[in-house]
């Protein structure tokens, strides 16, 4: 049953890279540990980095644990790791930090938010997560594109700001919260107060300098270019 669930994220995948990796598909890499991979925990480079991986609890949008997540750590292909490393180390010189909900995300992962939109009784997290879609959307720009992740270059962050001796630290107000599915989670969305946009591009600005790219539709979902593999994923398990 997971093999056939990973073969439809590896289709979700190739439907997804066609506009951008149209002359090559999407594999499925045979790798079974993260050092097979060449995933590293970026704590291993950063030991204090804020952290709330959102997807090993059950504060998500699927309202439980998802498949894969059985520890809350943030993996990365080793060159995004040391990227994101240095993005964190510059913005402390400014008093502020990144704060991890996302990073490599196991295929089997995809599957489960795959099976989860299609099943459309489960309305649970509809209030939280998107309140003024109807679930059979979730597919067309949000569930599916999110996919990206089991590359192991993508991460999906917030900011903070700190006190000068680095205690204290406050998110910003970006507008919404994480995985909002909604126009108003759009990195340059009408709907947010100037300051709440000023605070998404304070995080672009500094994701960019570092080597990362935004996806316009979610403010805080941010991918390392150029890919180190931009044709495979992974279903190493996050533990």
């Amino acid at each position: 049953m997971r093999n056939a669930l990973v073969t439809i994220v590896v289709f979700t995948l190739i439907g997804w890279n066609a506009c951008s990796h149209a002359d090559q598909p999407t594999t499925l890499s045979p790798a079974k540990t993260a050092a097979a991979a060449n995933l590293v925990d970026i704590r291993s480079l950063v030991p204090d980095i804020a952290e709330d991986i959102k997807y090993a609890g059950s504060d998500n949008f699927v309202g439980a644990p998802v498949d894969g997540y059985r520890a809350p750590k943030c993996f990365l292909l080793r060159p995004v790791a040391e990227a994101l490393t240095r993005v964190e180390h510059d913005l402390r010189a400014q008093h502020m930090r990144l704060k991890l909900w996302d990073c490599y995300r196991p295929a089997r992962a995809v599957a489960n938010f795959v099976r989860w939109a299609h099943d459309l009784g489960d309305q649970r997290t509809k209030p939280q997560h998107y309140p003024a879609l109807d679930k059979s959307k979730l597919l067309d720009g949000y569930i599916a594109t999110v996919s990206g992740h089991s590359r192991g270059s993508t991460t999906d962050l917030t900011m903070e700001r700190c006190a000068a001796d680095g205690t204290g630290c406050e998110p910003l107000d970006m507008g919404t919260h994480f995985d909002f599915f909604d126009v108003r989670a759009h990195t340059d969305a009408p709907g947010v107060t100037a300051q709440q946009h000023a605070n998404r591009l304070l995080l672009r600005d500094a994701m960019e300098r570092g080597g990362f790219r935004n996806y316009k539709m979610e403010w805080w979902h941010y991918t390392f270019t150029p890919e180190p593999t931009p044709h495979t994923i992974y279903d190493v398990p996050v533990q």
